[in-house]
Order: structure tokens, then sequence, then C-alpha cells
């Protein structure tokens, strides 16, 4: 008798975890730092996955330094390889209200100045949501599915990258003058 396979959870490949400053500078830094780290995990600058990510990241980040934001205390950026998806969250150490979650976010006033960002958020992730957070404050997570996950699974470090010359010029070389004795 064979027994049925057991269905298994998400596996994380890698983790990637960054405390920032609640401020404009450590939103944009959250950003840049997230894009570096999908480049290195082998997610591309430009490719849509990367474009997807830091457009998220973005958008949590600047919640959680607009309205996250407890003097003295820094927000956190993790971001995950998991089966087939890179994950991204944002928590912040505000308790109080929640944000809305999926499927609740309300559409932003045409002529307002904010209220995008989760909109956004909905539209770009594959999944997302609003976590509680010990000690008090809260997490957004969101998914972002990578069709052909496993190329970018290694075992090791990453492969150097490579520092050749370039191959020789095959014109041939004119013959030189020399004059003299």
């Amino acid at each position: 008798m064979i027994a049925p396979p057991t269905p298994q959870g998400p596996v994380t490949v890698r983790t990637f975890t960054q405390r920032l400053s609640a401020t404009p500078r450590g939103a944009r830094l959250a950003r840049h730092l997230a894009l570096n780290q999908l480049d290195a995990w082998g997610i591309a600058h430009g490719t849509d996955a990367s474009d997807t990510a830091a457009v998220i990241v973005a958008e949590l980040a600047a919640n959680a330094v607009t309205h996250g934001r407890v003097p003295g205390r820094d927000f956190e950026l993790r971001l995950s390889l998991v089966t087939a998806s890179v994950r991204i969250e944002v928590a912040d150490t505000r308790s109080g209200p929640r944000p809305p979650g999926p499927g609740d976010v309300p559409p932003p006033h045409p002529l307002g100045d904010s209220g995008r960002g989760l909109v956004l958020v909905e539209a770009l992730a594959d999944r997302w949501e609003v976590l509680d957070r010990e000690p008090p404050g809260k997490t957004v997570r969101a998914e972002i599915d990578l069709p052909g996950w496993l190329s970018l699974v290694r075992l090791g470090p990453p492969p150097a990258r490579s520092t050749t010359a370039p191959p020789p010029d095959p014109r041939p070389v004119p013959p030189t003058c020399r004059s003299g004795p």
C-alpha cells in the first residue's frame, strides 16, 4: 500500500531582511536594496518581476514611513524567494487601525494627492495580505509569481561574472614601416 503524497507548503529558498529608518530616505533605500537583492538572486533589473517588485516595495515603504511611523522606530523590509514566487514584506511599529486588506481598498479620489499605494499593490501583486505583528505593529505581505523560478535556485554562491578579455579583432594587422639604418 502506498501512502498518498503529503501536501507541502512553500519552501523558502533565499531571504533578505533589513531595518531602515522611517524616513523618505529610508523608503527610497528600501527600493534600491530590494532591486539589488533581486538582481543578486537572478531576477534581473528591468524584467517584469523586478519592475513589479520595485513598485510594490516603493509603495509599501512609503506607507510605512507616512502612515506607520513611530518616532525613534524603524520599519523592516523582508524579501523571500519562495516556491514559485518572490515575497515582499514591509513591517512598521504603529499599532492602531490596520489598512484595508485585499478586496477592501477604496478607489482613490480622482483629484486626490494620495490613496493610490494599496490600489497599485492590489493591481500588481498576485497575492497580498495585512498581518498583525508582534511587538505592536503590522506587516503588509505581497507575493509576485515567478514563472521559471527553478532556474533561480542555485546550490552554493552564485557563479562569478566573467571578466575575460574580448576576443581578438579578426581583421589583419597592417605591416609597420620602419626607416633607419
